[in-house]
């Protein structure tokens, strides 16, 4: 957690646009700066981007190394936020070779934003990144570390993308920078949500392998598709689908009429493991959604959507009624919290400016300010053939955003090397741009790469250089590229002391009424029964009185977030005039055994 002194800190968005201006007047005035420095570093730079499989994997250990080498400074993430721990549960039931958990007879408690209690008990997200954080934990002994390997996957796949639509080098450099921009800091690798990671490498094996199966239509490219299509089928297959429609198209013309591709008999037998590839993922995704929400055909999302929200996902749908809510926490965050946008949505100005927005968010997360100054040449990349069919891709993904209500960076993952090459590309055409006969535009560029090292450094320090990060339980950590701080200790010490007490533990977890529904600390492990420290929400005194009836045989405590300091004492059930206060909005009298779907 950041100082009481951070109010006084300096904005790092501050420093970087600042540092920005800097570099761009810089290059105006002192248009030769350094030249002979930046020579050399780019001529040893081009040995190692002519050699391009050992760019790539350069890359891939370049971020591995890297986040490992800042332990130190930056420690692995905890949990923090709804997504984290639902993604959390998928990966402690994986772990123990399960896909799914029998609804817990306190259900009712242990209820939670992003958790299914019924039909079975298991997150509510598509099990891709529960999976690579199950494996995280089994083989090296910490979930974290799955996201580790794919974010250096990632980074590795965008540069091997990069290297099939843009010269070697600028593909070394896109790698590089998507190492220092989203492999450090970003929420991407420093949380445990949304499975950015996963879809960014779903979307580069897509999109890179695509231009090498109309050259060479290798197994080898075809396999990497059908892993990159498998990928966003069981991460995020909405946006994944306007990834590989522009590709089946490509493809499918590619077929009916060049001439020059092999033949049928060939072009089947290559596609045959490939195929069977995604037909097995989709097959296996009906399985697990069979067991998890008790129909193949009912996927990820829609029970926990049909059971708690009101908010649609796209434009065009109608708010739904309110469903019965036992805990108010939860209303807040289905009717309120979520439902801001979607208002907004609904007014022609609030459309335009939700547009906008997600346009921003685009731009800030993947971008920056540090590298938005190429893109004053995002006019002579849109008259490019080179990255023609990319922008065309673009075109789909905006077409396929801009109708539905929210736009999170990881939403926008699978065209993460999409965002790079476009940019690459306007970096390519500034490089050569020479206001006046000065090579301006060269250092430009140069002062833009050298900005993303410096800037990097200067994150690592942030805290004792007093450069205010968003605190927490404030989102907006999530749109920035240096992402969050080291939140979530306030619930890590308090059920690390109750873990050290002897015996098992149940925590009867009280909220104020103004209390941030982001801040949630009701979340349990795949065996709730079986776990020593059981977090429960309080209810009214009949079923508060039948959970510790059910749980006898444990210490019972009460802690309440919203108080400062945050302490464990012993539970004190709240009087009755309160209680039925704080659970007047929640719907009490409605209350059902099973939730509304």
């Amino acid at each position: 957690m950041l100082s009481p002194e951070s109010s006084r800190d300096i904005p790092l968005p501050l420093i970087e646009g600042g540092l920005t201006l800097i570099a761009v007047a810089l290059a105006f005035l002192v248009p030769r700066l350094a030249s002979s420095w930046f020579d050399a570093i780019e001529n040893a730079f081009a040995k190692l981007a002519r050699r391009q499989s050992l760019s790539v994997l350069v890359v891939g250990l370049t971020a591995f190394v890297l986040r490992l080498a800042i332990l130190p400074i930056c420690p692995i993430p905890l949990p923090f936020v709804p997504d984290d721990f639902s993604f959390m549960l998928a990966a402690d039931t994986f772990a123990h070779g399960h896909l799914t958990n029998p609804t817990p007879a306190m259900w009712m408690h242990f209820e939670t934003i992003h958790v299914n209690m019924n039909p079975s008990y298991m997150s509510m997200y598509f099990p891709a990144e529960g999976l690579v954080l199950a494996a995280g934990k089994v083989l090296f002994g910490h979930p974290w570390f799955g996201m580790l390997i794919m974010c250096s996957l990632m980074c590795a796949a965008i540069c091997w993308m990069l290297q099939a639509w843009l010269p070697p080098t600028w593909a070394l450099l896109g790698g590089l920078i998507a190492v220092l921009h989203l492999g450090l800091f970003s929420y991407w690798i420093n949380s445990y949500s949304g499975a950015g990671s996963i879809c960014g490498l779903g979307g580069a094996l897509v999109l890179g392998a695509l231009p090498r199966l109309l050259k060479t239509t290798r197994k080898r490219d075809a396999l990497l598709m059908a892993i990159g299509i498998s990928l966003l089928a069981i991460t995020r297959p909405y946006e994944g689908l306007l990834v590989c429609l522009p590709a089946a198209v490509l493809l499918g013309r590619w077929m009916l009429f060049d001439k020059k591709r092999p033949s049928i008999g060939i072009l089947v037998r290559r596609a045959a493991l490939p195929v069977a590839l995604i037909l097995g993922t989709v097959a296996w995704l009906g399985y697990y959604d069979l067991h998890a929400f008790g129909k193949a055909t009912t996927l990820p999302y829609t029970v926990n959507r049909a059971t708690y929200a009101v908010t649609p996902y796209f434009a065009w749908q109608p708010r739904r009624p309110d469903p019965v809510y036992r805990h108010e926490a939860m209303r807040t965050f289905y009717t309120k919290t979520e439902y801001k946008d979607f208002e907004r949505e609904h007014t022609l100005t609030g459309f335009l400016s939700m547009t906008v927005i997600k346009v921003g968010v685009i731009l800030f997360f993947f971008a920056g300010t540090m590298l938005l100054p190429p893109l004053i040449m995002i006019r002579r990349v849109f008259l490019d053939r080179r990255i023609r069919f990319l922008l065309i891709c673009v075109g789909v993904f905006a077409a396929g955003m801009v109708i539905q209500i929210y736009c999170i960076p990881h939403y926008n993952a699978p065209f993460t090397c999409v965002f790079y090459a476009i940019g690459l590309q306007a970096m390519r055409h500034l490089r050569v741009w020479r206001p006046g006969d000065q090579p301006a535009g060269r250092t430009i560029v140069r002062l833009t790469v050298m900005l993303c090292v410096v800037l990097g450094g200067l994150r690592l320090a942030a805290v004792p250089l007093h450069f205010q990060l968003q605190e927490w339980p404030a989102t907006a950590w999530i749109l920035e590229w240096y992402g969050p701080g080291p939140f979530g200790g306030n619930r890590a010490t308090t059920e690390a002391k109750l873990e050290a007490m002897p015996g098992k533990q149940l925590v009867i977890v009280r909220y104020a009424p103004d209390h941030n529904p982001f801040d949630e600390w009701v979340y349990n492990s795949a065996d709730i029964d079986g776990s020593k420290v059981i977090w429960a929400r309080e209810m009214d005194a009949e079923h508060n009185a039948e959970l510790l009836q059910y749980y006898k045989d444990r210490q019972v405590w009460l802690v309440e977030p919203d108080t400062a300091p945050k302490e464990v004492s012993n539970y004190t059930p709240l009087s009755k005039e309160i209680a039925v206060a704080r659970l007047s909005g929640a719907n009490r009298k409605d209350w059902k055994q099973e939730p509304s779907q």
